[in-house]
């Protein structure tokens, strides 16, 4: 596929192509059918799908295209295809009447033979068109049958045990619908086989509990370790010959990526296949019928009659007995696959949440199962399969959003990496250094075609071949910014050919008229690997016919001329580089306007950001003060810290005996295991919610016992991240325990209870043995908004709670799989659990709760049914959680805008280099080459804030600084080039009393952190000096030997200022005294952590009428008679974080009006720098 840089979302894009391939690929399905009926035995396999071969990988538009009959008769035969499997029978009823429309030409054998072991009572009935299914069926069957006829959904009921009047024989009745018909497949029971007698899932759970407890406890975190558990436990439950994992590839060629096989078979692990072999319409009736079973390829097919008067073909996709094509059984045949049975593992599309989640599916691969001799599944354990494969879908998918969220972090880095790329020669850069463009996308190779000259890396076309792609491009792609293609060859580049196999894909930008960035990718042939490739001496594969290996050659064929494709998140970054050069390109003109934008965005969010916080805060401590729901909280040590009215009445603890005390030693001892653990994950940041836990009761309220509440972890930290305590927000439940406790162990006439309208009575609802809906109470009734009757003796599963027609309205098809999971452990026999639960009432409502499902006895211990337990949050609890969301929601906001602001920094950060770089190469002044070095300075320190994005590197000291050669003027100079407007606005006097033999002196460090040290605590000396003040510098070095050439070098600043000083809470937050930080705070904090990290610290002096802060460092420096440092004995460990806003702003305003001066002294000619805002009459020696 190739295609121009697209103008919509990612998303949108991926799903235009995919619409695209799955009508193309259908075509090529239609044709490759139509082939193999029209050629027999001569039909040639290979030949056809790579003659047919383009799309994606295996799909293209046929070079001679049939008409559209073709694909229409084709997709005839798929949906009113007359020919089922012979294992069972099928009759089709007319829905009003009962009787048959439509049978197959098996069942009357199947459904009225007299068995010779059971009497025969009257006539023996007759199948046919128009005879009632009552007179074939006993009375019980019959009503059954009956029933399902009235219910929407007729598949919740599947399978119905019904039994033959006249042979007394069992069969499982499978029932769909199709429009105006009730289509039943009858499918007999084996005598080795217990009859299910109750429907769907809450039987057929039995049969898969222990592979989904499997599942369900395996650690997330690897989709390999993940499917091979599934491939073993079907292996075991099916007892086939050979399962496998089969996933789908975004191009729709399919790959096995897991496999367990008897002893002796050939493996298929690692082969791929052409999106032939799994046609598109197969596809599509694998979305709506999650299992398929073929029991004999061999086996001859059974017609269905219809009623001819009938007006429209009746279609059987959904049947279970439905045959499959002949091409499909020629291919199981070839590979001695003789039966198979194949679940779908359907995953959510992803896109907008706004969209459907029942129409954002799709099909994300197979669980395929062969067998080399017949084999026929009963349905209850294909039933448990489709479980199975739901709940395997639902972990598939957690996969899926983790690799998602491991992309994002590689995006991240990503852009992190255009912008190291950006800040060294670009372009040039970008191509000679490292990182480099091939660090940014996966590819064999990358090239730059800058001004003429060619920049190449890895394997790429030689000089030529790349000049005459870019000619291509201009002339073919003229409208476009750029091409992304799996094909030069099918892209139309003329040269294809002739750049051999290391040259297959490409991805081009331009970033000027005549400037391109390339990268290349090989044929995917190349990257493929086969671990089952192992052939005998002399041994012969016959690609003509259809077989795995026959796929695999084919595969490789059709990818022979193929790369991988590009995905669209590659593109973005690609793009993303496009734009962040050709902005490089650009002068800086709008450099004012953008500053001004940055400034105003950053003052409004820390208005809004501040204003949220404050309504928040302040909306916090009102909750818990007037809280009627228990409240609680502790330090990191577990020492109680907060106590609440609520919890102190419930208790009878006071507050002030409460406080210091250990958290364990209130809880009642059978719960200090819950609450250890609990209080341990939170303190890691690991918040848990809805754990049941009691406390002791105190003085009045000893006698009363413990008090049982639910409780939610709420993690406190500072604002540096830090967990620094844990809050517990609980509801009290001991009222709703004592009652469902007592209601549990009742085995009399629990209806009492049930029906009870005490308010302390929680909803409950039950169902019996067979999953239908028995109990009801009025609290379900208040809750919900359904009436008792309307709801009983429904389905539980899918007539009362589901994702479609259900009276409660589950959130998504993951919710209905836990639910069926949590009802099955309960029917067998598990001990109770509780699991969070919402759904949507009556009126639209959602609502949110907790579910325990408790097992129903009879007299003698056998179960009969399960009780379901509703447990609310009161409102109080509600808006707290409210409020807690709230916050959390400001917070990403924030971080939101923060990634935001720094991303759009990088665009003026480019032209303000390109614009002093363009500076440098001209004639400059010795004062104006100063300002060109200043403003070097204040760039690299403000790329490096960009950088930062963790404050605990800087805190907890991980990583290394630095270590470059410096002077101190060069570092003083910048450091105060970023306080001078505000000097000069404040009309604040600075002088530098540091002598010029220190200025001079060559050191070596970290300079930029040093600048960074120097600069905040200046800005915040000019902030507390008053108007028409005085602030002055001093630095004093002393030496220390450490060898003939290396000093440790001992240097101190002095930065003292007239007036009254710093506020001693913003010096509390410099020193960590306070917890609450501002923003000043903590960017003192973090500048004193680096200090730290240089071996240093920094004093705060207050005298009379002045202050001084006095900073202390550690530096390398070196003998004046030797040019060499041994590096290796200065290196000093050391990490760095991200500074404040208002850092980012200064360094931009400085770096603006640097540029400024520079430009407009040039255009003048002026001899000098005006000395109000002259740097170095600043810094000017006295």
């Amino acid at each position: 596929m190739s295609s121009s840089r697209p103008t919509q979302s990612s998303t949108s894009s991926a799903r235009s192509k995919h619409s695209a391939r799955i009508i193309a690929q259908t075509t090529v399905d239609a044709k490759l059918h139509a082939d193999f009926d029209e050629s027999g035995e001569s039909f040639d396999y290979s030949s056809s799908v790579h003659v047919t071969s383009g799309v994606g990988v295996g799909v293209s538009v046929d070079p001679k295209p049939r008409s559209d009959k073709v694909t229409t008769a084709y997709l005839h035969q798929i949906q009113k295809g007359k020919l089922i499997q012979p294992f069972g029978c099928l009759l089709a009823l007319d829905d009003k009447t009962f009787k048959v429309t439509a049978y197959s030409e098996n069942a009357p054998e199947m459904l009225t033979m007299v068995s010779h072991a059971v009497p025969s009572v009257g006539d023996n009935p007759v199948l046919g068109i128009g005879t009632d299914i009552r007179n074939i069926f006993t009375a019980p069957s019959a009503s059954a049958l009956q029933k399902a006829l009235g219910i929407g959904d007729v598949s919740l009921l599947n399978p119905i045990l019904v039994h033959c009047k006249t042979s007394g024989k069992p069969f499982y009745a499978i029932c769909h619908r199709v429009t105006g018909s009730l289509v039943i497949d009858f499918e007999p029971v084996k005598p080795y086989e217990v009859p299910m007698t109750a429907a769907g899932a809450l039987q057929s759970y039995k049969l898969a509990s222990k592979a989904i407890t499997r599942l369900q406890s395996l650690p997330s975190g690897s989709m390999e370790r993940l499917c091979d558990t599934m491939v073993q436990e079907v292996f075991e439950l099916t007892a086939y010959d050979r399962v496998m994992a089969y996933k789908f590839h975004d191009d729709d060629h399919g790959e096995v990526i897991a496999e367990i096989t008897k002893p002796g078979l050939e493996p298929y692990m690692g082969l791929h296949y052409p999106a032939t072999d799994i046609p598109q319409a197969a596809r599509f009736l694998f979305m709506k019928n999650k299992v398929r079973m073929i029991v004999d390829c061999r086996a001859k097919h059974v017609r269905v009659l219809q009623d001819e008067k009938l007006p429209l073909d009746l279609t059987f996709c959904g049947s279970t007995l439905r045959a499959p094509h002949s091409c499909h059984l020629q291919y199981m045949e070839n590979m001695n696959s003789i039966a198979s049975l194949v679940m779908a593992v359907v995953v959510n599309e992803g896109g907008d949440e706004e969209v459907d989640p029942q129409k954002r599916k799709r099909l994300w691969g197979l669980v395929v199962c062969h067998n080399t001799t017949p084999r026929f599944v009963p349905f209850p354990l294909r039933y448990a399969c489709e479980f199975l494969a739901q709940v395997f879908a639902i972990h598939v998918n957690k996969e899926l959003e983790l690799e998602n969220q491991i992309l994002e972090k590689n995006i991240l880095r990503t852009q992190t990496l255009l912008c190291d790329m950006l800040m060294r020669n670009a372009p040039l850069g970008i191509v000679s250094q490292s990182p480099n463009i091939m660090d940014l996308v996966k590819c064999e190779g990358a090239a730059l075609l800058y001004k003429g000259k060619a920049w190449k890396l890895g394997a790429t076309p030689n000089d030529f071949q790349l000049n005459d792609i870019s000619r291509w491009l201009s002339e073919c792609h003229m409208d476009s910014t750029g091409l992304s293609t799996d094909s030069l060859h099918d892209a139309g580049f003329p040269g294809a050919l002739s750049l051999g196999d290391g040259v297959c894909g490409m991805a081009a930008v331009r970033i000027s008229e005549k400037d391109v960035l390339f990268w290349f990718r090989s044929h995917t042939a190349a990257e493929i690997r086969w671990g089952g490739a192992k052939h005998e001496a002399g041994e012969k594969d016959d690609g003509r016919k259809m077989h795995p290996r026959s796929s695999f050659k084919a595969f490789l064929q059709v990818v022979k001329f193929r790369s991988s494709p590009w995905k669209d998140y590659e593109m973005d970054a690609i793009h993303s580089l496009q734009l962040i050069l050709r902005n490089a390109f650009k002068e800086g003109e709008n450099l004012d306007a953008n500053t001004n934008i940055i400034h105003s965005k950053l003052g409004d969010l820390k208005i809004d950001g501040m204003h949220e916080l404050e309504a928040v805060t302040s909306e916090m401590v009102r909750l818990i003060e007037t809280a009627t729901v228990p409240i609680l909280a502790v330090d990191v040590d577990g020492l109680v810290n907060g106590w609440n009215s609520k919890i102190s009445e419930l208790t009878g603890l006071a507050v002030e005996k409460a406080i210091g005390n250990h958290l364990l030693t209130l809880v009642e001892y059978s719960s200090t295991d819950v609450v250890k653990k609990m209080l341990s994950l939170a303190l890691q940041g690991q918040e848990e919610q809805n754990i049941q836990f009691e406390i002791k009761t105190h003085g009045s309220k000893a006698n009363s016992g413990p008090i049982s509440l639910v409780v939610n972890a709420c993690a406190s930290r500072d604002l540096h991240e830090n967990v620094v305590g844990v809050c517990f927000v609980a509801q009290d439940i001991t009222g709703q325990k004592i009652v469902m406790d007592k209601f549990i162990r009742i085995e009399g006439d629990y209806k009492a209870i049930v029906q009870n309208r005490n308010p302390l009575i929680p909803p409950i609802f039950g169902t019996d043995e067979f999953g239908w809906c028995s109990e009801w109470n009025p609290a379900m009734i208040k809750l919900t908004g359904y009436k008792r009757e309307e709801v009983v003796d429904k389905m539980l599963l899918g007539e009362v709670f589901g994702t479609n027609a259900a009276c409660c309205r589950l959130k998504s098809q993951e919710a209905f799989v836990n639910l069926g999971v949590i009802l099955n452990h309960a029917m067998s026999g598990h001990e109770p659990e509780k699991i969070p639960f919402g759904f949507f009432s009556r009126n639209g409502k959602h609502v949110e709760c907790l579910l325990c499902v408790s097992k129903k006895l009879d007299g003698e211990g056998a179960i009969t049914g399960i009780f379901c337990f509703l447990q609310l949050a009161s409102p109080e609890l509600q808006q707290a959680l409210h409020v807690q969301r709230l916050s959390e929601q400001t917070a990403t906001k924030r971080l939101k805008a923060l990634a935001y602001m720094k991303r759009q920094i990088q665009n003026p950060l480019s032209g303000i280099i390109l614009s002093r770089k363009m500076m440098e190469g001209t004639e400059l002044r010795p004062e104006q080459k100063l300002l060109i070095r200043t403003s070097a300075q204040c760039q690299r320190q403000l790329s490096k804030i960009l950088d930062d994005s963790d404050l605990d590197t800087i805190i907890d000291g991980y990583l290394d600084l630095e270590m470059v050669e410096f002077t101190l003027q060069e570092v003083l100079v910048a450091a105060i080039s970023q306080v001078m407007a505000k000097s000069n606005e404040k009309g604040i006097r600075i002088g530098n009393d540091t002598p010029e033999v220190i200025m001079t002196e060559t050191l070596y460090g970290d300079s930029i952190r040093l600048q960074q040290v120097l600069a905040d605590f200046l800005l915040i000396a000019v902030n507390f000096t008053p108007k028409g003040g005085q602030l002055g510098v001093a630095g004093t070095l002393t030496k220390d030997r450490l060898g003939d050439s290396v000093h440790l070098a001992h240097l101190e600043f002095r930065i003292t200022h007239s007036g009254g000083g710093v506020p001693e809470s913003l010096l509390n937050q410099l020193f960590e005294n306070n917890g609450d930080a501002s923003e000043e705070g903590i960017s003192l904090l973090i500048s004193r952590k680096l200090v730290k990290l240089m071996n240093g610290d920094v004093q705060f002096l207050r005298e009379a009428g002045k202050s001084t802060f006095i900073i202390a460092v550690e530096l390398a420096a070196t003998n004046k008679s030797s040019s060499l440092v041994d590096n290796a004995l200065i290196q000093q460990s050391a990490c760095y974080v991200m500074l404040l806003f208002s850092q980012l702003c200064q360094l931009l305003f400085v770096i603006f009006c640097v540029i400024s001066t520079v430009f407009w002294s040039v255009l003048t000619g002026g001899s000098k720098v005006s000395e109000n805002n002259g740097i170095g009459q600043a810094v000017g020696y006295r």
